[in-house]
């Protein structure tokens, strides 16, 4: 199997799309956090309080957000780094031919 190593145009076209999802998902947490302060506020001048409903709905959502953008490029980080342990091992061993 013939693979090269990534040019340096493919790592920052990667780096910079990993760091846009990992800036998405702060921006989508620092909203979150914003409104459902909001909300709280909201809710707790009325008699009920209602405010932990739509925190804890879209709180779900930004789990899943954050799953997605971080175990996924961590994940695939993993990924790579025993891709190339196992090149390095391979390279180190001699042609049995």
């Amino acid at each position: 199997m013939n693979t090269s190593p990534l040019q340096n145009t493919d790592i920052e076209r990667l780096a910079r799309k990993r760091a846009g999802a990992k800036m998405g998902w702060y921006l989508h947490a620092s909203v979150y956090i914003i409104v459902n302060l909001l909300l709280a506020v909201l809710s707790a001048m009325s008699e009920r309080h209602w405010a932990v409903f739509p925190a804890f709905g879209w709180g779900i959502g930004l789990l899943i957000h954050g799953a997605v953008v971080f175990l996924a490029t961590g994940g695939g980080g993993l990924h790579e780094r025993l891709v190339q342990q196992e090149r390095k091992r391979l390279s180190l061993q001699r042609d049995p031919w």
